[in-house]
């Protein structure tokens, strides 16, 4: 019964933390918007409401946090980790040479000479 009930509770406490920290956010953005935006721009200043709709405005086109993980989703990673696993010792050495040659630019020169620029004419 009492772990039913802090259950209870914690489905009650979440929502107010929730708009507690959207009221604190908006808050923010309310101050940085009436101290900075006005004397550089000349913009006018903003309310409690209109700072929480910009908040609101900025996540919605910008995104949520996060962002992409690295490697992409897990299943996209297992089947790459497949695939690889199921290569020769050649043709991984093969592909190793691959993606060094192609995709590691550091080694390469940043500068081309005359001979290796496309379309060069010797005089």
């Amino acid at each position: 019964m009492e772990k039913n009930f802090r259950y209870r509770k914690r489905f009650i406490f979440i929502p107010f933390l929730v708009i507690a920290f959207g009221f604190l956010v908006s808050f923010l953005v309310m101050v940085l918007w009436n101290y900075t935006m006005p004397s550089i721009f000349g913009l006018t200043t903003i309310t409690l409401w209109q700072a929480m709709g910009l908040f609101i405005l900025c996540k919605l086109l910008f995104g949520f946090g996060k962002g992409p993980k690295r490697g992409g989703p897990p299943w996209k990673r297992r089947y790459a980790n497949r695939d690889l696993c199921e290569l020769s010792e050649a043709e991984k050495e093969k592909f190793q040479q691959y993606v060094h040659n192609e995709r590691c630019f550091w080694e390469k020169p940043t500068v081309r000479s005359d001979e290796e620029r496309p379309g060069h004419i010797d005089s």
